[in-house]
């Protein structure tokens, strides 16, 4: 069966947007569509009617905005879920497990502060086992058209990016795009170790740049007409990224999810990027 691309909806301009960007990846990937909407009913004291009334208006809103997106892709298998719960985390999460890719929308407030993230778009990106795109309100089909780049950042081990790469790659290939890959050493993860291999290596920069290759060269085989750009920079890694995103259609960045008193959290690279990016981002999370 093939798993679809979910899109997470709540009515915002956000997560409308993340539909769109949804509804044009299923085509890409000749994929289904299934849309999620997660609702608890408010007291009639409200004003909004009771929970029949708010259910009724919640299917009327889910259904328009599922109607914009066929409307414009007629080729497009569409699904929806409508679902009356407490914890819209957890339905998320279910939606995901079962997904290709689970989209949703995300708050953006400038260009300096970019990327504006509720405590339920965090939870679900550092617990959600496949990936999950976070798309900015005023996201448009025109940065995609334009063929702008894939940007994806390599770190660690060759095999611990594998699934960042990969998704990469696949983005890529969908697109007819260029990946441009970025190694993001930093001499304060070096252990005494390593740095005697970078030492053997000719330096730092050899070092990496022989890891992102082994990094690359799987992928490279499996998308041959795929164009990659390979660059190493030492520095910050979040900052490399964003940088290099101003000219992406889509940024690509791993995660693993580390449990604190208070919940998962993500890594700090993919927190900054996601923060600040101005380009959709892919969050992938490691194998």
């Amino acid at each position: 069966m093939t798993r679809p691309i979910t899109a997470g909806v709540d009515g915002s301009e956000e997560s409308l947007a993340a539909l769109a960007w949804a509804a044009r990846e299923a085509v890409r990937r000749q994929a289904p569509l299934h849309v999620v909407h997660a609702w608890r009913a408010e007291p009639e004291t409200a004003g909004v009617g009771d929970r029949d009334a708010q259910e009724r208006w919640i299917r009327e809103s889910v259904d328009g905005s599922v109607r914009t997106v066929t409307e414009r892709h007629p080729e497009l298998t569409v699904s929806t879920d409508v679902t009356e719960a407490d914890d819209a985390v957890a339905v998320l999460l279910a939606a995901a497990a079962d997904a290709r890719t689970l989209v949703l929308g995300s708050r953006g407030h400038g260009a300096v502060v970019g990327f504006l993230l509720g405590s339920v778009g965090q939870q679900v990106i550092a617990e959600a086992p496949r990936p999950v795109v976070l798309v900015r309100a005023g996201d448009e089909a025109a940065a995609e058209a334009a063929g702008r780049e894939i940007v994806v950042g390599q770190q660690g081990e060759p095999e611990d990016s594998a699934d960042v790469i990969g998704f990469a790659f696949e983005a890529a290939a969908a697109r007819g795009a260029t990946v441009r890959a970025w190694t993001l050493p930093t001499v304060f993860t070096y252990s005494p170790g390593s740095m005697r291999l970078a030492d053997e290596a000719g330096g730092l920069e050899q070092y990496e740049r022989k890891a992102l290759g082994e990094a690359l060269g799987p992928w490279r085989e499996r998308f041959p007409d795929v164009p990659v750009i390979e660059h190493v920079e030492m520095g910050s890694a979040g900052q490399v990224l964003l940088s290099a995103a101003e000219n992406a259609q889509l940024t690509v960045v791993g995660r693993r999810a580390r449990r604190t008193a208070v919940g998962a959290r993500i890594g700090s690279v993919a927190h900054g990027v996601l923060h600040h990016a101005a380009c959709p981002v892919a969050v992938v999370p490691h194998a």
